[in-house]
């Protein structure tokens, strides 16, 4: 027994190192894996000025957000707290549910400033509604901020809920906003709905959809009406809907999610990642839907899921999903950034980068892996 047990903890040792980001040689060759040592959800990555930095949810900053900057993709370097939320232009309740719910915080740079978007519980709550989420604009002159917000409240209030904010500048210099309706207090009949109904599962189902809505130029506000452009299946027969579903079907929770989107145009094709399920959940995943303007129609893949669990597969990650996309150094490699689980790291999410390819209106992302790859090209 107590050669079974010595060596059970050699394989355990032995299973940790391997789940942890490292980079080493392989040969001539320099190597990295998966996850990354960086423990945030929803990761974002700028990159500027020779440098990247990634954003993302997480514990490293109590009500705020955090950055992590590298010149390789893999190896990051803590810069500490960017913004904090009571800020001179402060807006959100940071004693509501969830902290406030300072999540999902992506940068970009414009005209030599640095705009972060972000979700947040907005402090006007006369409903006293556990989820008030709305979306905020701060700006810095440096990406590691500190970030202001631009004005004492959030960028605009659609009458819902919303969250996990992404922005998109098409190439006529227009700029578009991207996010989710949350799943709060908005049951959705279909005929998921009835299956879980009659199983006894859930009375109702609530879902959340995304919705895009073009900018104004100042980022001081939105132009027109929201446009929704994806929402879970209505029909069983619908491809998507089996794996859209999984957290109700499965008996998790009784809500389907689509968020966490991710627009981008590549030959002249609008393309729009998101996910779907439980994100605290093993069946988070993410598909994607193509369309021929920013706003859409938008239609989804019929290859969907396209980054997904590998448990079942023998693999040891899950829950897999919000992701980011970013070039590598030689500014051609195209990199999927994500969050995910592994069973070393239990509940806690961590950053994974793997590569993915788009072509012929289609995009394949290499992963999850825990394996050895090559690191990211740096030659220009």
């Amino acid at each position: 027994m107590r050669k079974e047990f010595l060596f059970l903890i050699f394989l355990t040792l032995v299973f940790t190192k391997a789940t942890m980001a490292q980079t080493r040689s392989r040969g001539q060759e320099k190597v990295y894996t998966n996850p990354l040592k960086v423990q945030l959800g929803d990761p974002f990555v700028l990159f500027t000025n020779g440098t990247y930095y990634m954003y993302g949810t997480g514990p490293a900053t109590d009500r705020g957000f955090s950055a992590y900057s590298s010149k390789d993709l893999v190896n990051w370097k803590p810069e500490g707290e960017v913004y904090a939320y009571d800020n001179k232009n402060g807006w959100s309740d940071p004693n509501s549910a969830w902290n406030g719910a300072y999540w999902a915080p992506e940068v970009y740079e414009v005209k030599g400033k640095f705009y972060l978007f972000y979700s947040a519980q907005w402090k006007v709550n006369p409903a006293k509604e556990m989820e008030n989420f709305k979306i905020g604009v701060a700006v810095s002159d440096k990406p590691t901020g500190p970030f202001i917000d631009l004005a004492a409240k959030p960028l605009f209030d659609p009458g819902y809920p919303i969250i996990d904010a992404n922005v998109f500048f098409d190439t006529n210099g227009k700029s578009y906003l991207y996010y989710s309706r949350a799943a709060y207090k908005h049951p959705v009949e279909s005929e998921i709905a009835n299956q879980a109904r009659k199983s006894g599962k859930f009375k109702e189902i609530e879902e959340s959809w995304v919705y895009g809505v073009e900018l104004k130029p100042d980022f001081s506000g939105v132009t027109g009406e929201p446009v929704l452009l994806l929402r879970p299946p209505v029909k069983l027969k619908d491809k998507q809907a089996a794996w859209e579903s999984l957290s109700v079907t499965s008996g998790e929770v009784n809500r389907r999610w689509t968020e966490g989107s991710v627009t981008f145009k590549k030959d002249g094709i609008y393309y729009i990642m998101y996910s779907a399920n439980h994100f605290g959940g093993e069946h988070y995943a993410v598909g994607y839907a193509t369309g021929n303007s920013p706003l859409g129609p938008f239609k989804k893949a019929e290859e969907n899921p396209i980054l997904h669990k590998n448990t079942h597969k023998g693999g040891i990650v899950s829950g897999t999903g919000h992701n980011s996309i970013v070039y590598a150094p030689d500014g051609k490699e195209m990199f999927c950034v994500y969050h995910g689980r592994t069973i070393a790291t239990g509940s806690e999410r961590v950053v994974f980068i793997d590569r993915m390819k788009v072509e012929n209106g289609k995009i394949t992302v290499y992963g999850p892996t825990t394996q050895p790859q090559k690191m990211p090209a740096v030659s220009r």
